[in-house]
């Protein structure tokens, strides 16, 4: 839910890096911005998580790497005590095996290090309004993987265990008795599980079943 803010009201920001200069620095360019505020400063995410207990900010500017608990965690944790922050994650890293986890984390802009003071100002003011901001590249990559296809689950997934012995029997050329007699159940049973193996993998026959099963390497 986007913040509601009135002329008077700053925007609450709360810094965590474990770098000493990138906070100062930060500090000293959001304090020349018109309605923002920087009420603390954190040097890992343990500390960037106590203080936003204590602080409520509406926004806190989060890095990535840091000894401890890293902007991941750090961003998952804060969100579930204090759901209503928004977490800007502001760091050097564009890797998928960063980027990736910590959007599922929570994390509701992106943005770089190499961002101008008043593109991190701004997406600041976006992220109170409640939208987000994307580093283009960021934006792309997840653009990319949004269109990449899923992979569609096998046929034979859908088969239950019973189902796959009596898959498994049949490739290997067993009569319906054959395969009622190795797994001790009815041979009205048995032909229940054909047909619906037929019907699961989308096949007409038996023999086509048998195809399907050494395909996959169902039968043995």
């Amino acid at each position: 839910m986007a913040i509601e803010m009135d002329i008077e009201t700053s925007i609450r920001v709360l810094l965590v890096d474990d770098h000493e200069m990138v906070r100062i620095g930060l500090a000293a360019v959001l304090s020349t911005e018109d309605g923002i505020e920087v009420v603390g400063e954190a040097s890992n995410g343990e500390e960037g998580i106590r203080l936003a207990q204590e602080y409520k900010p509406d926004v806190v500017l989060m890095d990535l790497v840091m000894d401890g608990m890293d902007g991941i965690e750090s961003t998952r944790k804060l969100l579930q005590l204090y759901p209503e922050c928004k977490v800007i994650v502001l760091t050097s890293y564009l890797d998928d095996e960063k980027m990736y986890p910590v959007i599922e984390a929570g994390a509701f802009s992106y943005l770089l290090k190499t961002s101008r003071a008043t593109e991190i100002a701004e997406a600041i003011r976006a992220a109170a309004r409640g939208q987000s901001v994307l580093e283009s590249q960021v934006a792309s990559k997840m653009m990319n993987r949004f269109r990449q296809p899923k992979p569609t689950q096998a046929a034979h997934e859908h088969l239950t265990e019973r189902e796959m012995d009596v898959l498994r029997l049949l490739a290997q050329g067993k009569s319906n008795q054959d395969i009622a007699d190795d797994l001790f159940i009815g041979i009205k049973t048995v032909k229940f599980h054909v047909t619906n193996i037929l019907a699961k993998l989308g096949v007409e026959d038996r023999t086509q079943a048998a195809i399907y099963a050494y395909k996959n390497g169902l039968s043995e």
